[in-house]
């Protein structure tokens, strides 16, 4: 895409954005791609392409912004098919909803089944704690996602797609750098060692470009 670009191979990386409904999926989706924030979606599944240049190498996302089961015998659910696409997980709850994180806890499970299943042991994923803007509703403490990231070597942040594109920005990021470390590594995702931390936190380092 630029000049700069033109020495390095381009990055290709396939993500599954999972979570309940209404916890802010496609709103941090969109953010991350436009850097505009749209409070409403229907209830359409959608998958994005988008490419940017990181550190001089292109990198081309693919996202798919899933939709969740309406059907409660489904809940958690991650198909094959999913997993077989993505390189990389980002699951998404609300930190006013408790529900929603028991959603997240449970299609974490589902990865690690199939993922097993497939001879993996574990698979690139970012949790993602949004609506951090809505403190007076909390419902989730900070500590519980953390703990949650920590039991899966899986990175964590809480941020709010309505109020910060940098946030999103990070958040797909940090999951292209865990792609990258698992295809270097064998397949094995990288262990933490400061992958998990709170966006309170990153917002002091450089912004990515």
């Amino acid at each position: 895409m630029s000049e700069g670009s033109s020495h390095q191979p381009k990055v290709e990386a396939n993500v599954l954005v999972l979570g309940a409904e209404s916890v802010g999926k496609s709103a941090l989706t969109v953010r991350f791609l436009t850097r505009r924030f749209i409070g409403e979606y229907g209830d359409t599944e959608s998958i994005y392409t988008h490419i940017e240049t990181v550190d001089g190498r292109e990198i081309c996302f693919s996202i798919w912004d899933s939709v969740y089961p309406q059907n409660p015998s489904l809940q958690g659910w991650v198909s094959e098919e999913q997993l077989r696409w993505a390189d990389g997980f980002i699951l998404v709850y609300s930190i006013c909803d408790r529900d929603s994180f028991n959603v997240v806890r449970q299609q974490l499970q589902r990865i690690r089944q199939l993922k097993r299943r497939s001879g993996a042991e574990r698979a690139p994923v970012v949790i993602v704690g949004n609506k951090r803007d809505l403190q007076h509703g909390r419902a989730v403490a900070s500590e519980e996602g953390r703990l949650l990231a920590l039991s899966a070597d899986a990175g964590f942040f809480e941020t709010s797609a309505a109020e910060t594109y940098h946030g999103s920005l990070v958040v797909f990021h940090q999951l292209l750098e865990s792609v990258r470390d698992c295809r270097s590594t064998g397949k094995k995702a990288v262990g933490l060692k400061g992958i998990v931390r709170s966006m309170s936190a990153v917002f002091g380092r450089r912004r990515i470009e």
